[in-house]
């Protein structure tokens, strides 16, 4: 077990002070990810920062859309009627993810940060570049049946893990954060995260103790209908092989906007625009979602043992699709 130092912080100011006083101090709200690589000793911090007495808890609704309290945990958020009337791919996605006492702990930004489950990541006996950058990547020839087809390099291939990030990026989310000099900041989902590339242990832009405050998800109306599929190996409890995040709105048969996206498959959740300018304009039939999930694979990158996941993933593009209908 490694010392470590722990912190409640009472405002938003004093937990990014805070961070900024230790290079190796984390924002602690639900533990359901940041235990478990403690407990491993892939995640050392030296310092832990409580932030759940910050008052980041609400969930509030407006004609402009919802802002979730970076603290809202993911069952009050899955069950909360503005999310469930105007988002149903986000209550989708939640229900979708962990198990209910996973769901009743984890928090909105701790989702967000959330770490790959990627096998040699959390083995210390592998190599892994996103762990021990350098080291290189064990998956590449070992074991990969689980791991990313889309956004991969030659330094990871590790796939991101979270269903709720996959409905939020397909509802053009935006992260609003709080950085050390006092400067607010507002991320599109879309740019939040990082592709691998030569760097996988970083995975987003934050900067060292810059705080997600909130996340705010724009009403729209392709939003309203909108569907969340997941395809695993198990019914429940189980990260996804494939899932799709999609919403419609359409006029008659016509397809008039679209949002896609994708996981299980990406080393971010991936949005797929391919997809969504394959949808608009077109007639709402099998035909066109075929067209839509070709085009959302097209770039796929497959291993040794994880080829069949393009397949997979286009059946389950275009199923969401279908079942949205």
């Amino acid at each position: 077990m490694h010392p470590f130092s722990y912190l409640e912080a009472d405002s938003a100011e004093a937990a990014i002070r805070a961070a900024g006083r230790q290079s190796g101090a984390v924002f602690f709200a639900g533990g359901t990810t940041l235990l478990d690589l403690m407990k491993l000793d892939v995640m050392t911090p030296a310092t832990l920062i409580d932030i759940n007495r910050l008052p980041l808890s609400s969930i509030e609704t407006g004609g402009d859309g919802v802002t979730i309290g970076a603290n809202v945990r993911n069952s009050d958020l899955a069950h909360h009627p503005a999310i469930r009337e105007r988002f149903p791919v986000l209550t989708e996605a939640l229900l979708a993810g962990a198990s209910a006492q996973l769901r009743n702990m984890a928090s909105t930004g701790g989702n967000l940060m959330q770490r790959t489950r990627c096998a040699y990541f959390r083995d210390l006996n592998a190599n892994c570049n996103k762990r021990e950058p350098g080291s290189g990547c064990d998956a590449l020839t070992g074991i990969n049946r689980m791991h990313a087809l889309l956004g991969t390099s030659a330094h990871c291939v590790a796939t991101h893990a979270s269903d709720m990030c996959v409905a939020l990026i397909a509802l053009d989310a935006v992260v609003h954060t709080l950085q050390q000099n006092g400067t607010r900041r507002e991320i599109p989902l879309t740019g939040f995260y990082l592709l691998p590339g030569d760097t996988p242990e970083r995975e987003t832009v934050l900067q060292q103790g810059e705080l997600i405050t909130h996340v705010h998800v724009p009403d729209d109306p392709v939003g309203r209908r909108s569907h969340y599929l997941k395809v695993r190996d198990r019914s429940s409890y189980e990260f996804a092989l494939t899932s799709a995040a999609v919403a419609l709105e359409t006029q008659g048969s016509t397809i008039v906007d679209a949002r896609v996206a994708l996981g299980g498959v990406g080393t971010i959740p991936w949005r797929s625009p391919e997809a969504e300018n394959a949808l608009k304009g077109k007639p709402a039939e099998r035909g066109t979602f075929q067209a839509a999930a070709d085009a959302a694979l097209a770039g796929a990158r497959p291993l040794q043992h994880n080829a069949f996941k393009i397949e997979l993933a286009k059946r389950t593009l275009v199923l969401a699709l279908t079942e949205i209908l």
